[in-house]
């Protein structure tokens, strides 16, 4: 096996993995606090998503970028950060790792009716905003923080799972907070609640790719914005 291969399956494996703990947790969760009769609660909901992605940062960073997402994967790309070659495996591997992750939680749990789907609570509009948001601010972190299209070092699970949790704390109750449209796919399709599911599709991608002309204005030459002032 040539060293490319090689290096192109572990990052595909490692993003199946990651993808599958995230969604295997975060949803898990919500699953596992209905179940229970709110034992876990929305703040313990939260707690759970920001911690897994903050641990498979930390675990897989320095195999894949520890992307995690489809959304960070073609923002990335955008960003000249991510070859478009590598796009299609990493897409694959994600969305595997979640449908993996929502099929075995169909198993435990055959009588969940959403398995952890994110539905609107108020408008499809209102939620279609917040998660353009959300993924803005989620994706313009990952981009200052993450080291070319690799999330990782010491602050960036720290600050990445931080942004996550903090987002899902206020915003989950209403939208949501997905912010990833394999995390939101593959429950919808395990479940069959697929009435929602494009806002959770097309949102996050949007906000993310807004995410990086914003970071390339922050990172401007001082040179040019001094011509643009004159």
């Amino acid at each position: 096996m040539s060293p490319v291969l090689r290096i192109g399956i572990q990052k595909s494996f490692a993003e199946l993995i990651g993808t599958f703990a995230l969604v295997f947790c975060g949803t898990g969760a919500i699953i596992i606090n209905q179940e229970s009769g709110g034992v876990i609660s929305h703040i313990g909901i939260a707690i759970t998503f920001g911690l897994i992605v903050m641990a498979m940062i930390y675990a897989l960073g320095n195999v894949s970028g520890a992307h995690l997402n489809p959304a960070v994967s073609l923002a990335f790309w955008v960003a000249g950060r991510f070859p478009a070659n590598q796009i299609p495996a990493y897409l694959m591997s994600q969305l595997a790792g979640a449908l993996l992750a929502s099929g075995l939680l169909h198993i435990l749990f055959p009588d969940n009716a959403t398995l952890g789907a994110t539905l609107p609570a108020g408008t499809a509009l209102q939620s279609f905003v917040l998660e353009l948001i959300l993924t803005f601010i989620l994706m313009l972190v990952i981009l200052q923080v993450s080291q070319g299209s690799k999330e990782t070092g010491w602050f960036a699970g720290l600050a990445i799972g931080g942004v996550v949790l903090l987002e899902a704390m206020f915003a989950g109750p209403v939208c949501g907070a997905s912010m990833n449209p394999a995390r939101s796919l593959a429950p919808a399709l395990v479940s069959g609640h697929l009435e929602h599911v494009w806002i959770y599709l097309s949102a996050p991608v949007l906000g993310a790719m807004l995410a990086v002309p914003c970071r390339a204005i922050l990172h401007m030459p001082v040179s040019i914005l001094n011509e643009t002032n004159e």
